[in-house]
């Protein structure tokens, strides 16, 4: 009999997240919500066509979240796959600390403290419903090839979080583990984080793109595909360019 795969889906109670859990079970997947919002995300699990499980979760707060991660895998009887997907990513003109400290407490901080958390997990427990030892899938974005004014901390927080992803796909090389990971890189996506309208996709049309990165085990996605013209373009043009561009 095979074993019921099961995923966490961190940040869960909206936008991408909320729409890959809804994906992920109707193929199959048994789903861990883990977000701030409690009620929220039980009306979604409730929702699913699969068994679900709640852990309330503030990711910058990364002993608790931490914490509150393993407790969540034990409950389930299988994790296969982790995504990250919980961000913020306000507009700070005026370079106000509050903002730019949630953002890097958020979107660095609290995304690695899932993401070693998580790799820990798939490293030091050898039962999963696949040949695999695991999947980590992170959400990064589009702008992190380019520090955008007002949104610079975002930026920033993503370049971070695509390169931290890169440099665990180097260290699986010399390990025994077999861990996938993988980076998604969305351009906008009509969700409350985004940022604007063009090539804009609904969160249902990037859970698909994703999922479907998840099943080929992927390295890296852009979401919408034609991002990464966008991407290849603000790779290769000055900064000057960019700056009068944008």
């Amino acid at each position: 009999m095979t074993q019921q795969r099961g995923a966490i889906i961190v940040g869960a109670s909206s936008g991408i997240g909320e729409a890959l859990a809804r994906r992920l079970a109707a193929d199959g997947y048994e789903i861990g919500l883990a977000a701030r919002r409690t009620e929220r995300m039980r009306r979604i699990g409730a929702e699913l066509p699969t068994k679900s499980y709640v852990a309330t979760m503030d990711i910058s707060a990364t002993e608790d979240a931490r914490r509150g991660f393993f407790e969540l895998a034990e409950a389930m009887p299988s994790v296969d796959l982790v995504v990250i997907s919980a961000g913020v990513a306000p507009v700070n003109h005026d370079l106000e600390w509050e903002a730019e400290r949630q953002t890097v407490d958020v979107n660095v901080r609290g995304f690695t403290a899932m993401a070693t958390a998580a790799m820990e997990y798939f490293e030091e427990t050898p039962d999963h419903a696949s040949e695999a030892d695991g999947h980590l899938v992170g959400i990064s974005s589009v702008a992190a090839h380019f520090g955008s004014g007002g949104t610079q901390a975002y930026s920033a927080s993503k370049a971070y979080v695509s390169t931290y992803l890169e440099g665990l796909r180097d260290r699986q090389a010399d390990r025994d583990a077999n861990v996938t990971i993988t980076t998604i890189e969305p351009g906008f996506v009509d969700t409350d984080l985004s940022l604007g309208g063009f090539w804009e996709c609904s969160p249902e049309m990037a859970a698909a793109q994703i999922a479907r990165a998840i099943r080929k085990e992927r390295s890296h996605v852009y979401v919408t595909r034609r991002w990464r013209l966008i991407a290849w373009f603000l790779d290769l043009a000055p900064e000057g360019v960019l700056r009068r561009l944008f």
